[in-house]
């Protein structure tokens, strides 16, 4: 078998800010460095954000590879691995400067990826890697080949893991079976008269012309239980989504669970009522979301101080609060416990980056708008949760304000994709609106 000629992958600053073990996705091929990229990856080592945390991390991984050689023929990655090298340019070249006549970092990256394949004597065997779309647009109209960072991308939206199925035509005497103590059918019994996928924590509308049942098929798969819609902390599901994801959300055994839903399908409501309703397991309830500001510049560019920056990011969350906390008038005790939550600190509402310094021993952590992470973020947060705790991650994964993430790459996806069919994971897509007939026609339309 004919040996693979390697190809030569030149990275751009914001694949490593994504993923800072990037260097090592390659397999065989080369990878090319340019000392632009290390000049703006330290521009980013200082800060407590993931971004800062991985080009830390990417800078101490590549003080370990040593040697002058990074700076010429490059270092191996290990064995049945290509080689990784700094390259040195002289700013733009010709050909750069009278396309783009500014001098700014992603012209210079874009010039060093086109003189290596201009000085190559075989052609078409460098490959310039970003997540900038624009870049790749501008490499593209040079003649450079340029691809998305794509390792931790999914195949396919579409096919992505719904967390629920709708079974038609069952017998009537089986479905009656679901109204009998203990309210349960043997999982065989189902699964013997349809052909549909069945994986641990999948939840079920399985009906005929008569009557009709929501089921969940336990983490042993050896049961689909009946459940039923009850209100939680005032709230009542209002569909048979809000439904499954109530009873994934208050179930102690599932301590991982991810909503999915355009806006108005009640995700963060449902996962913060949830919360609220089994406070007494908990140490804490901690509600945060990331911040993307506008433009993608730190909230220090915003006016005012902290809190003045980080409200309205917060504020959403706080009107779900307000929402389940006037279900009660303001002299019912279960008011009066919310607020005691609040002041007491046992239901913290912060920005991401705020909490993750905490311990999170025993704790309900809910994360919104989660389609905002990148799968290394993800994998941060839910690797630190402690014994004890179960951590909620809300998000549309079609709403994204990040800009180097979309629908396949974003973290919420790739959890959703990676996770499917483990014991402590469950998963539901909402997908229709309840916050009024308006709003679902806007949402569908607009």
């Amino acid at each position: 078998m004919a040996k693979k000629n390697p190809k030569t992958f030149v990275l751009d600053t914001n694949v490593i800010l994504h993923d800072p073990n990037s260097i090592h996705q390659f397999e065989e091929n080369n990878i090319v460095i340019p000392l632009t990229v290390i000049e703006e990856i330290d521009h980013f080592k200082r800060g407590s954000q993931v971004i800062n945390i991985n080009a830390r991390q990417f800078a101490r991984t590549l003080d370990s590879l040593t040697g002058n050689e990074l700076f010429n023929g490059g270092i191996s990655l290990g064995k049945g691995k290509g080689k990784v090298r700094i390259v040195i340019s002289n700013g733009m070249c010709a050909e750069i400067k009278n396309a783009f006549r500014e001098d700014t970092p992603d012209h210079r990256i874009l010039s060093c990826a086109f003189e290596l394949e201009k000085n190559s004597t075989k052609k078409r065997e460098h490959i310039l890697v970003t997540k900038d779309v624009n870049l790749r647009m501008k490499a593209k109209a040079l003649g450079i080949i340029a691809e998305d960072y794509s390792t931790d991308k999914i195949q396919s939206v579409e096919e992505l893991y719904s967390g629920k199925e709708v079974l038609e035509d069952f017998d009537d005497d089986l479905l009656k079976k679901f109204y009998e103590v203990p309210f349960q059918v043997e999982a065989n019994d189902v699964k013997e008269k349809t052909s549909s996928e069945f994986v641990p924590n999948k939840y079920f509308v399985i009906r005929n012309t008569n009557r009709s049942v929501l089921a969940w098929l336990d983490s042993e798969q050896q049961f689909f239980n009946k459940i039923d819609k009850n209100p939680i902390s005032g709230i009542k599901p209002r569909n048979a989504e809000q439904t499954f994801a109530a009873d994934a959300l208050l179930n102690p055994n599932i301590p991982l669970v991810s909503l999915t839903g355009k806006a108005g399908t009640g995700k963060t409501l449902i996962a913060l009522a949830s919360a609220l309703h089994v406070r007494k397991q908990y140490r804490q309830i901690f509600v945060a979301r990331p911040i993307v500001p506008l433009s993608n510049k730190d909230i220090g560019f915003l006016p005012g101080d902290v809190e003045s920056k980080i409200g309205p990011y917060m504020q959403p969350l706080w009107d779900n609060l307000k929402v389940i906390q006037d279900q009660y008038a303001e002299s019912d005790s279960s008011y009066i416990a919310i607020s005691n939550m609040i002041k007491d600190e046992k239901l913290v509402i912060e920005p991401l980056t705020y909490i993750r310094g905490r311990s999170l021993q025993r704790i309900y952590f809910i994360v919104d708008e989660a389609q905002n992470l990148t799968p290394h973020e993800i994998k941060t947060i839910i690797t630190r949760v402690g014994e004890g705790s179960k951590i909620v991650l809300t998000g549309d994964i079609y709403q994204i304000d990040h800009p180097y993430l979309d629908s396949q790459s974003n973290g919420l996806t790739y959890l959703i994709d990676h996770f499917k069919g483990q014991k402590l994971y469950a998963h539901i897509n909402l997908e229709k609106g309840e916050r009024s007939e308006l709003a679902e026609l806007a949402s569908n339309l607009l």
